[in-house]
């Protein structure tokens, strides 16, 4: 296990996007370090984000996430971001060469245009 040092998670915080602060506080917030919530609360109110705006985005990413048995959020298989739907695609060498199919979890921004049916799909996951 990893050390808690806190000087790190501030230069990564300052670092970071506010949907990326927004998202480790509220999605991902029952896996963080106590301090390391603090310190990005500190930096979200800093860049002028007050708790309504954490709430909404709360209220936002929890409608459609797909939570995990320890109440934080699926990640997508492609970024950080949460994951909103998961489907069978192929995991590929070098980002183009398709190897084998494999489950994958989107977010909002990877998610493909074109929904696979549960007809289409004939494994689904358990």
């Amino acid at each position: 296990m990893l050390e808690f040092d806190p000087e790190r998670v501030t230069r990564n915080a300052r670092d970071a996007t506010s949907e990326d602060l927004l998202d480790r506080i509220t999605v991902y917030r029952d896996g963080m370090e106590p301090a390391a919530v603090e310190i990005i609360e500190a930096e979200l109110r800093q860049r002028g984000i007050d708790r309504e705006e954490i709430e909404a985005h709360a209220a936002h990413r929890s409608e459609r996430m797909i939570p995990l048995p320890d109440g934080t959020a699926l990640s997508c298989s492609f970024c950080h971001r949460p994951a909103v739907e998961q489907r069978w695609g192929m995991h590929r060498m070098w980002g183009w060469v398709p190897v084998f199919p494999r489950y994958l979890a989107y977010c909002e921004v990877h998610l493909p245009h074109s929904p696979v049916t549960s007809e289409d799909d004939p494994h689904p996951p358990a």
